[in-house]
């Protein structure tokens, strides 16, 4: 391959003549951890037992009719998790949602689906209101 109008070959080019690593050595390293195991899931974390009673709401005013479940009344928890209940809710329900006001909004009347996860998640969920 010729290098016209200014093309760099790929070719590899000549070797560098020396491991540019040869001298390195694993002395003062921690040893490397044992095999993994294949086939063989990892115990599933426990879920943290009582974190607090959350209440499940089924609102409809002011949204033009439309149902909407709301989880509220979050204790110790951060927005962070929050987002990740709410995306988890959304997935399991096939709906939109949202986190507002620290609240969980979850498109569609899907009161048995969120206590599910919530459950899963350690709290206890209360059906509140209609």
């Amino acid at each position: 391959m010729s290098n016209d109008r200014g093309k760099i070959s790929t070719n590899g080019g000549p070797s560098l003549g020396q491991n540019p690593f040869g001298a390195l050595t694993n002395a003062g390293l921690p040893a490397a951890p044992g095999p993994m195991i294949a086939n063989k899931p990892a115990p599933p974390a426990a879920p943290i037992k009582n974190r607090g009673r959350v209440d499940i709401l089924r609102e409809t005013a002011g949204r033009g009719g439309k149902t909407v479940t709301v989880v509220t009344n979050f204790v110790g928890i951060g927005l962070p998790e929050k987002e990740q209940l709410a995306k988890k809710m959304r997935a399991a329900c096939g709906a939109g949602g949202t986190v507002k006001e620290g609240r969980i909004e979850i498109q569609g009347d899907r009161r048995e689906v969120v206590a599910k996860i919530l459950t899963e998640a350690g709290f206890r969920p209360v059906f509140a209101g209609g």
